[in-house]
């Protein structure tokens, strides 16, 4: 999900540089491109555990007994967008969790009559109920657009269960008190989908053409990204979860205010709503070729981050850093590990 707070501001500041960063931080420029061609391999085999509403399908790699590191996937992508980062923290003796978010995969709902909801405060929860599930006390959340949003969610209302945060373009947290407030024209353009996915014409065009919208967006928000045909297929068969069209609706809907949320999750988004702060330690990194959310310097959302904050532009990588620039993503997680 790439759409943000301060999102304009980021369009218009395109791939500025950076200076200082909140809590006196300097920023790091990070090389974009990895040392050795993506990771081709299949995340396999998954695990499988019952978490809050969902049944969580997820990859696992690295020591049980060492700190962990959970990485969140965004929409249109999957699990494989860890691919390298999972490898890479896994060899430096982290335990890593990936999970297929809700509607993904070979995640399910537990109960066939629980809303299909894909608003914040549901994934975010989601996070909180897998680390329950699994026992795990303290964990690096970690995350690109949907799951850069749910990692902020998670640290900013559950901040006792996370020991750092790395997250994409800033503060993901939705203001949807202002979601009526129009953009410049440019961003507006670049988030079509958003409006499109509004209309029932938008729900039936995702139901028919997932896989085109999910090619069409990765182009646009990686323009230098090349990725190649098996590495979209290895991830777009994610989306043929029956869920999937129904959540990422719901999401969509929900953060215009045109969708109701789920009752379970009323508290959590009332408290979303004040935008509270994430004063857990965190690294946020920009793309500077983004092809939606421009790179920006950071300031516009340091005062959402009242912990340690560093914030890094990455060169030459477009919205899905992760996978783009897997060598900078695990680096930040490993920041935080190392404290």
């Amino acid at each position: 999900m790439a759409d943000t707070i301060d999102r304009q501001r980021r369009l218009l500041l395109g791939a500025a540089l950076s200076g200082m960063t909140a809590r006196a931080f300097a920023q790091t420029a990070t090389s974009a491109r990895p040392a050795r061609p993506p990771s081709s391999q299949r995340m396999e085999p998954l695990k499988h555990v019952d978490a809050g509403v969902l049944s969580v399908a997820y990859y696992e790699a690295g020591p049980a007994d060492g700190p962990v590191a959970v990485l969140l996937h965004g929409f249109p992508y999957d699990i494989h967008t860890y691919a390298d980062v999972a490898s890479q923290l896994a060899a430096r003796g982290c335990r890593v969790i990936v999970p297929y978010l809700r509607g993904f995969g070979a995640t399910r709902f537990r109960d066939p009559a629980v809303i299909r909801s894909g608003e914040q405060a549901a994934i975010g929860a989601d996070v909180v109920a897998l680390l329950d599930t699994l026992d795990i006390r303290r964990a690096v959340v970690a995350g690109h657009n949907w799951g850069g949003r749910a990692a902020c969610v998670a640290a900013a209302l559950w901040p006792e269960r996370c020991r750092g945060l790395v997250t994409l373009n800033s503060y993901l947290i939705q203001d949807i008190s202002q979601t009526i407030v129009p953009g410049h024209p440019q961003l507006e353009a670049a988030l079509w989908y958003e409006f499109y996915f509004q209309l029932e014409r938008g729900r039936a065009g995702l139901a028919a053409n997932r896989r085109e919208i999910a090619r069409l967006l990765w182009k646009q928000w990686s323009p230098e990204w090349n990725f190649d045909h098996a590495t979209f297929e290895r991830t777009a068969a994610a989306h043929d979860n029956p869920d999937y069209v129904d959540v990422v609706i719901h999401s969509y809907r929900h953060r215009f205010g045109h969708a109701a949320g789920d009752p379970r999750y009323a508290d959590l988004q009332r408290r979303l709503a004040l935008l509270p702060p994430i004063a857990v330690p965190t690294v946020t990194l920009d793309g500077d070729r983004d092809g939606v959310v421009g790179a920006s310097d950071g300031n516009a959302s340091a005062a959402k981050f009242t912990g340690s904050r560093i914030h890094r532009v990455v060169p030459g990588a477009g919205h899905n850093v992760p996978q783009e620039a897997p060598e900078a993503f695990a680096a930040a997680v490993m920041d935080l590990i190392r404290g």
